[in-house]
């Protein structure tokens, strides 16, 4: 009887685990890697090595911190270690792409840890522990969120920050609800996309907004949901960043990478790189990375 109870018990817990089902491994393994500080009087990009998931700091040439994204719950406290490498003592715009556990699970740690002057979502919500300990962290902050969605430019100085995406509503898609980022300092540029997939990027083209950059974060790990030709065509990326970790996703698809070699990108990946920082002065980029 009572091995039938812990069988039963075990299986309740299996279900009610908000975050196995991201495919990764155990965060238990994740460790942070040594970082150099950000340069004086440039912009510094690093995307962080924290497993199966996105997180991006951001510091700008004027002194601003920009945080996107944080992982899965476990990966909170390996950027919190990340931002205290850095240097950081509060950051000046936090954005949490879209509700996914690998992209929100370690923001409500990031809140608790340093003080944030205004965040950045999507108006799209979800119903999992994840995102409702995300919601209440920022609450707990007295905080409201302000709306990513295109055409929305965010008070940064030295350079030009705009949402591109997402263009429209997407229902029960949480993927092509991302909050997309393009960010142009100088001369150079970079755009952030989230996990945003094929609809969402055929409506940023169709929407013509400004897609050209040096520097790609590939949408959703690499995977075929993402990263069609012709976006990738209007991108031109010089760059390819993937953020990604052990997963059971098959994430980088070969398909993507082929795609991007074939485009003459210089691809860059987390979980064979570690952090991957991007340098630039505004008219020239560097790229530095761990491994």
């Amino acid at each position: 009887m009572i091995k039938s109870l812990i069988l039963v018990g075990l299986i309740i817990l299996s279900f009610l685990s908000p975050d196995n089902s991201d495919g990764s491994s155990s965060g238990s393994e994740l460790k942070a890697d040594k970082l150099k500080a950000p340069a004086n009087g440039k912009l510094s990009v690093y995307f962080l090595n924290i497993g199966q998931g996105d997180a991006t700091y951001i510091k700008t040439a004027a002194g601003d911190d920009i945080l996107i994204d944080a992982g899965k719950n476990q990966a909170g406290e390996v950027v919190v270690n990340y931002l205290k490498q850095l240097g950081i003592d509060d950051i000046e715009i936090m954005i949490a792409t879209h509700p996914d556990a690998d992209h929100v699970g370690g923001l409500d740690t990031v809140l608790k840890s340093f003080k944030v002057e205004a965040v950045y979502a999507p108006k799209v919500s979800h119903t999992t522990d994840t995102f409702r300990d995300f919601l209440l962290a920022v609450k707990n902050e007295g905080l409201l969120i302000k709306e990513a969605k295109a055409d929305v430019t965010l008070p940064l100085k030295g350079l030009t920050a705009k949402f591109i995406g997402p263009v429209k509503t997407y229902d029960d898609d949480l993927n092509d609800w991302s909050a997309v980022l393009h960010l142009a300092y100088g001369k150079k540029s970079f755009l952030f996309t989230g996990d945003a997939e094929k609809k969402s990027e055929a409506d940023m083209l169709q929407a013509k907004q400004t897609l050209k950059a040096d520097v790609l974060k590939v949408g959703h790990h690499g995977s075929v949901s993402s990263t069609t030709p012709a976006f990738l065509k209007a991108v031109v990326p010089k760059y390819a960043v993937i953020s990604v970790g052990k997963n059971s996703y098959g994430h980088p698809a070969s398909t993507i990478l082929n795609r991007l070699k074939s485009a003459k990108a210089t691809i860059y990946r987390t979980d064979l790189n570690g952090t991957v920082t991007a340098v630039s002065d505004g008219k020239t980029i560097s790229f530095r990375k761990v491994k």
